[in-house]
């Protein structure tokens, strides 16, 4: 069983809806008791960093978050994918997960923000589940990107400057696309990761 985290700030049934598709059981929830008994546990989220910590904290899903993310394969998708990370500075700086070392800052780029629209993965060596999807698009819609070091880097996307499209630690990997708007791509590296994962 998938459970999805249910916040209150994700896409939450087009993200089960994709799981679905791949034959998996899902439930959505903010019950600890429900993300123990998950195979995978997935964040998703969409809105700022700081309203989502906000939103977690309250639920009392901060501390289990952290636990479960050390025993079983835990994904994070767009503002999920940032909330992985140490610290981040939209609305002010708020304290993240920090399963994953780095910040969540505005995208450096001349171009317009937010960065949405469709645009070509860039997979670094040694992540040969990832390897199919090298210069596949998907989609994405945000302003701000994770600043990390280049060892949690599994895919990047270029938008005037690099951005981290694919981050991964131990069992933890967060996507700052949208992978259940992205077509079959989406769907094949969803289940790159839960093949990846065990």
């Amino acid at each position: 069983m998938i459970a999805i985290v249910d916040y209150g700030m994700g896409n939450v049934a087009s993200v089960s809806t994709a799981f679905k598709r791949l034959g998996y059981e899902v439930v959505l929830t903010d019950n600890v008791g429900e993300l123990e008994k998950a195979s995978h546990i997935i964040l998703p989220g969409v809105g700022s960093f700081q309203a989502a910590v906000k939103e977690i904290s309250e639920r009392g899903l901060k501390e289990p978050l952290q636990r479960l993310a050390k025993e079983k394969p835990f994904l994070g998708i767009c503002l999920g994918m940032q909330l992985l990370f140490t610290e981040g500075y939209e609305g002010g700086t708020s304290q993240g997960l920090n399963l994953i070392p780095g910040t969540v800052e505005k995208i450096k780029t001349p171009y317009l923000l937010p960065h949405i629209g469709w645009n070509g993965l860039h997979i670094q060596p040694g992540h040969p589940a990832f390897d199919p999807f090298q210069d596949k698009h998907v989609y994405f819609v945000h302003s701000f990107e994770a600043r990390t070091e280049k060892e949690y880097l599994v895919a990047s996307t270029e938008y005037g400057s690099d951005i981290p499209a694919i981050v991964q630690k131990d069992k933890v990997y967060g996507i700052q696309f949208h992978p259940e708007k992205s077509g079959e791509v989406g769907v094949g590296i969803l289940k790159a990761f839960l093949q990846e994962v065990k």
